[in-house]
Parts: C-alpha cells; sequence; structure tokens
C-alpha cells in the first residue's frame, strides 16, 4: 500500500465522520440556537432549559438518520476489510 492510498484511506475517514456526525450536530445546534433566542426574549436564564429539546431532537434524528449513519459507516469498513489484502503483500 503507497502513500497515496493511506492518504486517501485517511481523508475518506474525515469525510465518513464529517458526514455522520453532521445531521445530529446541525440539529442541536439549531435547537440550541433557537432556545436561546427564546430565553432572550423571556428573559429566562435557566441553564437546564435547553437540555431536554436538545436531547428530544437528538433523539428524533437519530431515528431519522441512523440507519443512513450507519449504511455510511458499513460501506467504509467494508472498504477498508477490502485494503487489507493489499496492506499483506
Amino acid at each position: 500500500m503507497v502513500i497515496s492510498e493511506v492518504l486517501t484511506l485517511g481523508q475518506e475517514a474525515l469525510w465518513v465522520a464529517v458526514m455522520v456526525a453532521s445531521p445530529l450536530l446541525g440539529m442541536a445546534l439549531l435547537v440550541g440556537v433557537v432556545v436561546g433566542i427564546v430565553q432572550a426574549a423571556t428573559s429566562i436564564q435557566e441553564m437546564t432549559l435547553s437540555f431536554i429539546p436538545k436531547l428530544l431532537v437528538l433523539v428524533l434524528a437519530l431515528l431519522a438518520f441512523g440507519g443512513w449513519q450507519i449504511m455510511i459507516m458499513t460501506r467504509f469498513i467494508q472498504r477498508i476489510f477490502e485494503y487489507i489484502p493489499m496492506m499483506l503483500a
């Protein structure tokens, strides 16, 4: 296995990590901003107020995107297993 293949595999690993994490992080960010705006508008400064909506949205996002995330990770792991014989040769 040459260095360019290792770099490509590393780049793909980073891309998979971004693709798997971005839906959950995006949803948490969106809910955090909305709750922050509501808190600022109502002058309620309770730190735990944003936890429950974020938790609920993350559970819903996992239900919605979980299958897709597992599919992306499974494809990547299969590619890694395909590279193992080339690494040993």
